[in-house]
């Protein structure tokens, strides 16, 4: 995996086309890029519960998906990826506090891609994780989609 002299900048003008998203205005997500990694925390809310009073499975796939997603746009500058297959595993239920999720590329190809994520509660203990295949699309990284 090769560094670029602008890794840092393509990082956070990655960072700031996340946050820019619409459906972030939900989930007020934080996002931190670096070379194949991330880290991402989702402040739970009421709103994201299913009946039983804990957040639903769709919460755990957003926080790993995108985990895992930015840890492999971290490695391709000129396009946006896109996830073809993920695999989500829920282990323990979450009601309050923050997801914290962590991606990281396990195989980077020119254009095919693996990464891994996991998700913590608050405390540290492991509530989900997952896996998934990325591979380029034909989506210029340009400010007009928020990269700049």
């Amino acid at each position: 995996m090769e560094h670029h002299a602008s890794d840092e900048e393509h990082y956070r003008k990655l960072e700031r086309m996340y946050v820019r998203a619409p459906g972030n205005d939900f989930y007020a997500p934080k996002l931190s890029i670096g070379h194949g990694t991330t880290e991402l925390a989702i402040p739970i809310d009421r709103r994201f519960y299913h009946s039983a009073g804990a957040a639903h499975g769709s919460v755990y796939f957003k926080a790993l998906d995108d985990a895992a997603f930015f840890a492999v746009n971290s490695l391709v500058h000129d396009v946006f990826v896109l996830t073809v297959t993920f695999t989500t595993y829920l282990t323990g239920p979450i009601s309050d506090g923050e997801m914290r999720a962590t991606g990281r590329v396990v195989h980077a190809a020119k254009s095919f891609f693996l990464a891994e994520s996991v998700v913590c509660d608050s405390k540290g203990r492991e509530i989900g994780r997952g896996s998934g295949s990325f591979t380029r699309s034909r989506v210029h990284l340009t400010p007009e989609i928020g990269y700049y």
